[in-house]
């Protein structure tokens, strides 16, 4: 009978810890703007974190698959630029529209089995496009600290020879430690402008950090202007931003879930905990490379373990969300790097030869990794959609019979 391994732990904790790092300062800053006090802001934290928590728990035991959830950081990313023209109540309003968007969407199968059709070497190409920025910030902050950079490399190499199962667990440990030493100092911290707004008043507040977060109910109000401006939006960048590219995942990692009673799931989860400040679930596509891989699990049939440990982590960051405010806002821009990029580059490597493994897919398939590595966006759209469709586009103009 199989049972849990240390490396389902590390992958889980690692998928967890990559996703919060990466955009936590985001979605406090969105919830900032969108007019909402620190207790609520620490709610916000508290609904993602059980709403991520449940749906990867649930499906995962479900399904026997690794299925991981996120919040939506294309769509964080768009809130901030638009969240501050709409009443907080018509922000939590848009929210629930969005989630009826996404499960109206979640009930065609025709569109999923027309996701389904993708080549492996497109969706792998995908993921590549997806992990290469990540991987190349290991070395962007060489000539700022080149001994840390130093440090983390040699750790991976030593851990990669000696015990490569447990090598997440090994950067996870040094990042968190590492942090606690220099998070404090301006050398290595590299916040987004108006930072200041953001998280200082949270975190300063002692007698807050500790405690257990309040869930804090808004009553929603529905405007056409917010379901327009907001609501359709964020259910377009997520759907094809983040859904998408989690769906091309599973494929590409070997993996044929039923996604229809998934993304109903996920959907319905985000319509629950919407005034609570859950505004977008969706399949998670970066982390959850990380819960698919060898390093989680030798076995295949096994590495859904990944997955519910990456879900218990959500529950424990949602329980100590005034704690994880005050952890990931201050963990220098370095360490995030270092952790995200040197995690990941085993993956990038299994994705980049199946991108080209079938010779006639390697043109298609180098233009999606290209487009989507290059982390533009255009109509709302990002470059992994743009990516994803120049690939498929190239595939069927070089099926296409010549004149």
């Amino acid at each position: 009978m199989s049972k849990w391994k240390l490396s389902h732990i590390s992958a889980g904790l690692t998928a967890v810890t990559v996703g919060y790092s990466s955009s936590v300062v985001i979605i406090i800053d969105v919830a900032r703007k969108a007019g909402a006090s620190d207790d609520m802001v620490v709610s916000w934290l508290f609904a993602l974190g059980l709403g991520m928590g449940i749906t990867c728990i649930l499906f995962s035991w479900l399904s026997k698959l690794p299925v991981v959830t996120a919040w939506s950081t294309p769509g964080a990313a768009f809130l901030l630029t638009s969240i501050g023209d709409y009443r907080l109540s018509e922000a939590i309003g848009a929210f629930i529209v969005c989630a009826l968007l996404s499960l109206i969407t979640a009930q065609s199968r025709s569109l999923l089995r027309q996701i389904s059709r993708i080549p492996p070497a497109i969706s792998s190409a995908l993921l590549a496009g997806i992990l290469l920025p990540i991987c190349l910030a290991i070395f962007s902050d060489v000539n700022e600290a080149p001994y840390l950079v130093a440090f983390f490399i040699a750790a991976y190499l030593v851990g990669s020879r000696l015990f490569p199962r447990y090598l997440m667990l090994l950067l996870l440990v040094m990042s968190v430690g590492i942090s606690l030493v220099i998070g404090s100092s301006n050398e290595f911290v590299s916040l987004p402008n108006d930072s200041s707004m953001m998280a200082t008043d949270v975190v300063l507040d002692a007698s807050s950090v500790f405690a257990l977060p309040a869930p804090i109910w808004v009553t929603p109000t529905f405007s056409l202007s917010a379901a327009v401006g907001l609501a359709f939006p964020l259910f377009l960048i997520t759907t094809l931003s983040q859904n998408l590219p989690g769906i091309a995942i599973h494929h590409a990692h070997g993996y044929t879930p039923d996604h229809k009673p998934i993304l109903s799931g996920i959907a319905i989860v985000q319509a629950v905990l919407a005034p609570f400040g859950g505004f977008t679930f969706n399949l998670a596509a970066i982390t959850a490379a990380l819960c698919m891989g060898e390093q989680a699990d030798s076995d295949k049939s096994q590495r859904y373990r990944a997955a519910i440990a990456a879900g218990l982590a959500y529950l424990l960051m949602g329980f100590m969300a005034s704690v994880v405010v005050a952890l990931f806002v201050s963990m220098p821009s370095i360490i995030i790097h270092l952790l995200a990029g040197l995690a990941l580059l085993a993956t990038l490597q299994g994705a980049v030869v199946r991108a080209m493994e079938v010779e006639s897919h390697r043109a298609p398939a180098l233009l999606t990794m290209l487009c989507t590595a290059s982390g533009f966006s255009l109509f709302s759209m990002t470059s992994a959609v743009w990516g994803l469709g120049l690939g498929l586009l190239l595939l069927y103009i070089q099926k296409k019979p010549a004149p």
